[in-house]
């Protein structure tokens, strides 16, 4: 404890100068801006049946984690209201997504409800892993699936479940994207995408989504200071020595 004692000063005086000496005393050294270590970046995965709440959660963690990035899927499937190209999707015809096969440029692809292709483009990934950028992945259990087979060391994939179907069912019904006949389909697919959770490291109940983005976050805080994915560890530990 510190006693502040012969002081002449009011007492507003002195316990200012006792709040500044105190908060002096508790700034450390660390330096903003400078990572101590570098790393190389990773591909989360964020996968759940339709309405279980991926793209709102992607959404959100990159508003609020600077080190992120979304990867933007290429389809062949038709713009939705107030979507925009090269921002939500690559809108592209079906001739372009095979042209883009063709040349080695998707890093994986996949029909989906056997109605249309979503395919990841190869270059903006490999490029943001390098520069130590997560790049987040909007998609189902097939793309994570190739990924997991093509990139194992780099994949952290997180499977979002409903609370109940009974809400899946009303977060359908309540973005108002799809007609009737299509949320019946998108239902009936539903529950076999429900069964692929076990492919998936980590499992959220997504039942509020401030809470989900926090269970997310810790996720990608803990990967994030995994062994295998910092660059010259060893180099920086060597340097951990009292000077000659």
């Amino acid at each position: 404890m510190l006693f502040l004692t012969g002081y002449k000063g009011n007492t507003h005086c002195m316990m200012q100068s006792y709040r500044k000496m105190m908060a002096a005393a508790s700034i450390s050294h660390f330096i903003p801006n400078q990572p101590l270590l570098q790393r190389r970046g990773m591909m989360l995965i964020l996968a759940s049946p339709p309405g279980g709440g991926k793209t709102t959660i992607t959404r959100e963690l990159a508003r609020l984690d600077l080190q992120t990035t979304i990867s933007v899927s290429a389809t062949t499937r038709a713009k939705r209201p107030g979507e925009v190209d090269g921002k939500h999707y690559h809108f592209v015809s079906p001739d372009k997504f095979q042209q883009m096969i063709d040349q080695g440029e998707m890093m994986e692809y996949a029909l989906v409800y056997n109605k249309n292709m979503y395919g990841t483009p190869r270059t903006p990934v490999e490029k943001a892993l390098r520069a130590g950028k997560d790049v987040l992945f909007d998609i189902d259990w097939q793309g994570n699936r190739k990924f997991t087979e093509i990139a194992q060391e780099d994949v952290v994939s997180i499977f979002l479940l409903p609370p109940s179907w009974v809400e899946l069912e009303r977060r359908l019904h309540n973005r108002a994207q799809d007609s009737e006949e299509e949320i019946k389909r998108r239902l009936g697919k539903a529950r076999d995408e429900i069964s692929h959770y076990t492919e998936f490291q980590y499992v959220i109940v997504n039942n509020d989504l401030n809470e989900s983005v926090r269970q997310v976050r810790n996720i990608l805080e803990a990967e994030r200071a995994k062994r295998r994915r910092l660059i010259d560890l060893q180099g920086f530990v060597d340097t951990l020595k009292p000077s000659p």
